[in-house]
């Protein structure tokens, strides 16, 4: 009898999450209640900030986000390779170039000598981004703190990608605590750290571009008198100041992550715990593991490792076929932007970002979330012992 399949990851969902949603679709309200504003708060005082506006998914939340900084025509977005296809495509979507900055080898995040040299270079060539995109890969922070001296030295501003990042610290501050980036973006995607199916959120200390981010997932449109133009109907009035879009989150969805929120602290704990054991456990293994960082803690979205094709005499690739043959869900995390067709017609080719390009060529994303068991955890390592010891 076949064992049950282990997927890479998986949402947690508790009776009580079931019925805080359940309470949703009984109510007056299935969306534009006061469920979303509710969620909002819990996630702002998670975050100690004044400020988070939901959307409809993290990648609505970086659109918006870029728009409120007036990302437009001709100017310029830099992100790395490493992430997934939206922290580049937030960018295009505003019309604005994009560009890429290199990895560390080491921790998987941006590097910050590749930054300075590309600042450097910019500078020179008068071609600076207006935007810096880094991501916080697997749930470990960015170096924010030097990225906002850079910032202010060369005059960027900061949208930090924490898609992977909710639930996490850095410098003994939540991410998204706004100290060191202008804009913080969360996704809750199933298999992210909190999950509302679909949904994103954008969270900031700043109230103008709090205000003008809620406005932009709903169309541009406000009631509010004191931003109206000219004359005013009555009570039911609403303008339409700017194009937006409706990138709103429901109230069902609200509800789910509200509720979630409440074991945000349980679920990054046990994700530790997972990632503490594997790392004892493949200790010896001879595969790469992720390098710790001493001034943040993950909230480990991801556990990559690195594929040792000279220990198993296996390529990467035939090794996620076996482990998938073997019941194990396997994943890679991420094919570089720059590699994807529709980056390559913008003029971007292999050899450009050789630590992102190096790190994919041999990267595997092991099974990791807050349901899987110990005695689950020893079979994934049990199968990779297999092949690395064959």
């Amino acid at each position: 009898m076949h064992e049950p399949y282990i997927n890479y990851g998986r949402q947690d969902i508790s009776a009580a999450d079931v019925e805080a949603v359940v309470d949703v679709l009984r109510s007056d309200y299935l969306t534009q209640g006061p469920a979303v504003p509710a969620f909002e708060q819990a996630v702002a005082e998670h975050c100690g900030v004044p400020h988070a506006v939901a959307a409809n998914s993290a990648t609505s939340a970086l659109h918006i986000a870029c728009m409120a900084l007036d990302l437009g025509p001709h100017d310029l977005l830099w992100t790395v390779p490493n992430t997934f296809v939206a922290s580049a495509n937030c960018a295009r979507f505003c019309g604005a170039d994009v560009d890429f900055v290199d990895i560390d080898a080491h921790t998987r995040n941006i590097s910050l000598q590749a930054l300075r040299d590309k600042l450097d270079a910019g500078r020179r060539d008068g071609r600076l981004p207006k935007i810096l995109v880094p991501v916080a890969f697997a749930g470990q922070a960015c170096p924010m703190a030097e990225i906002r001296a850079l910032a202010e030295e060369f005059g960027f501003r900061v949208i930090e990608d924490a898609a992977h990042a909710i639930g996490g610290r850095y410098r003994g501050q939540p991410v998204g605590c706004g100290e060191w980036a202008d804009i913080t973006i969360f996704s809750f995607h199933p298999v992210k750290i909190i999950t509302t199916g679909e949904g994103g959120m954008a969270v900031t200390r700043n109230s103008q571009l709090a205000a003008r981010m809620g406005r932009l997932r709903s169309h541009g449109i406000t009631r509010e008198p004191g931003l109206m133009q000219g004359e005013i109907d009555g009570p039911w009035h609403y303008q339409m100041l700017e194009l937006g879009w409706n990138f709103r989150m429901t109230d069902i969805q609200a509800a789910l992550g509200r509720s979630q929120m409440q074991r945000v602290d349980e679920f990054v704990a046990r994700r530790t715990a997972l990632a503490d054991r594997y790392d004892a456990l493949l200790a010896d293994s001879g595969l790469a593991l992720p390098q710790r960082d001493t001034e943040s803690h993950s909230a480990w979205h991801l556990y990559a490792i690195g594929w040792n094709e000279e220990l198993s005499g296996l390529t990467r690739g035939e090794a996620y076929d076996r482990l998938h043959a073997a019941g194990i869900g396997v994943n890679v995390h991420y094919i570089p932007v720059h590699l994807q067709p529709y980056y390559r017609r913008l003029g971007f080719h292999p050899g450009q970002f050789p630590n992102a390009e190096a790190y994919y060529a041999r990267t595997l994303t092991l099974p990791l979330y807050p349901t899987l068991s110990c005695a689950q955890q020893d079979r994934v390592i049990a199968e990779l012992q297999k092949l690395l010891h064959p």
